[in-house]
């Protein structure tokens, strides 16, 4: 009796999310723009399955977890403030809720209740299904800029720095603590391959210990991630990297490679280790590459175990992690990942988790209804249309979207200069 008691709790009763799990033929050009966020990657399906493997509702009678995942999404994709404001918005909109898929009347203590005592590890688990269905499935096929056939992940991690007397369990200072969010970024679509969420005492090179390796594949890193034993296990599953070099590296050249000094290279030498402790951890040959950048007027020395790509590769690779960068710069400011719902290491997972899923659900919804419009521009216009039943595609339709001023030449201007 409990099971089919979950089963029917867990499965809406409304035509709409019925008709996306027992049916293939749904067209989501028809369908408005929250439900087409959510059609388009089988999202109900994935939270199913998630929360029936750490029973997520067990116990549960109102608010479930994918109450809990709908209203956090819609606070990632509207910008909310806090949790009075999500309550405040979510009940002004009363009937569309249940035809949208939220069943539960929406509190805030039940929000924070949700999130505070429900597992992280179920939207974690939703977050990489979306993830992996965005890599897979969209951006398979999509090249890299240097037309390489292997894939190239760079590694890097973002502080998130919260109120110490808030958040006491993610201390990073005497007086400051931080989250940091470690990522692994596929640089052929921008989508994150893997994310570790940890306090910002965790350091950086922590992050290799949970990374699986795909031999073949490439892995970009600045020196934060220099620890020659962690390396060596690179290299020993066939896999390659390319990282900075420290200037106290202690090392002798073995042999030296003739270069394109008009690019802004110096020397491709291959070297062996000779410190007491990295000589042991790394015992083979590696290969520096010295570079300078003319227009920052700075040098740099890079190392990797690829021996067969050109030194200029090499130099091009490591300006892709820049990527990285970028990918943590917009979600900081179009996610709500810089200020939390809760305080309890549980709740910031959660949130962060969620914000990683809807992240994906841009991405794929993006390639799925083949939009032009970028994906800032997408999240913008889904935080204003969310619960209208305007098909998403007519949102960015040509006539609508790409409006000219000289459409407009009879609407009178604010300001006649």
């Amino acid at each position: 009796m409990k099971v089919s008691r979950k089963v029917a709790h867990f499965r809406p009763r409304c035509p709409t999310w019925s008709l996306m799990n027992l049916t293939k033929s749904w067209n989501i050009e028809d369908t408005g723009s929250f439900d087409t966020l959510m059609i388009v990657s089988s999202t109900f399906t994935a939270i199913k399955s998630c929360v029936d493997r750490y029973r997520g509702d067990h116990r549960v009678r109102t608010f479930s977890c994918l109450d809990q995942f709908y209203c956090m999404s819609f606070a990632q994709l509207t910008g909310r403030e806090s949790l009075r404001d999500i309550e405040a918005c979510l009940r002004a909109i009363g009937p569309k809720l249940y035809h949208a898929g939220i069943k539960a009347r929406v509190s805030r203590t039940t929000i924070a209740k949700a999130n505070e005592q429900r597992d992280w590890k179920i939207y974690r688990d939703v977050a990489m299904i979306l993830i992996d269905q965005a890599r897979m499935l969209l951006y398979a096929r999509q090249p890299l800029a240097m037309n390489l056939k292997r894939a190239v992940y760079a590694l890097d991690s973002t502080v998130i720095d919260p109120c110490l007397s808030l958040f006491p369990w993610a201390q990073h200072r005497r007086r400051k603590s931080a989250v940091k969010m470690h990522t692994q970024l596929d640089l052929r679509g921008n989508i994150p391959a893997f994310i570790h969420v940890t306090g910002g005492q965790t350091h950086d090179v922590h992050f290799l210990d949970h990374v699986v390796f795909e031999a073949g594949a490439f892995y970009v890193m600045d020196k934060a991630y220099t620890d020659f034993q962690r390396l060596y296990h690179i290299h020993q599953q066939q896999a390659f990297f390319v990282i900075r070099a420290k200037s106290n590296l202690a090392s002798s050249r073995q042999v030296s490679r003739p270069v394109d000094k008009s690019r802004g290279l110096r020397s491709d030498q291959t070297i062996r280790l000779t410190g007491q402790r990295s000589g042991v951890y790394y015992p083979e040959h590696l290969r520096r590459v010295h570079y300078v950048d003319t227009e920052l007027n700075k040098r740099f020395f890079y190392l990797t175990n690829n021996f067969n790509l050109s030194a200029w590769t090499i130099t091009r690779l490591y300006k892709l992690r820049w990527q990285v960068e970028l990918f943590f710069k917009w979600i900081k400011q179009h996610l709500r990942i810089k200020a939390f719902y809760g305080t309890t290491p549980n709740a910031v997972k959660t949130q962060v988790w969620i914000a990683i899923s809807v992240y994906a659900l841009v991405a794929i919804l993006k390639k799925e209804l083949d939009l032009e419009a970028s994906m800032y521009e997408i999240l913008q216009v889904l935080g204003v249309m969310l619960f209208e039943k305007t098909p998403v595609k007519s949102l960015f339709a040509n006539d609508i979207y790409n409006l000219s001023k000289s459409d407009i030449h009879n609407q009178l201007l604010l300001f006649d200069l």
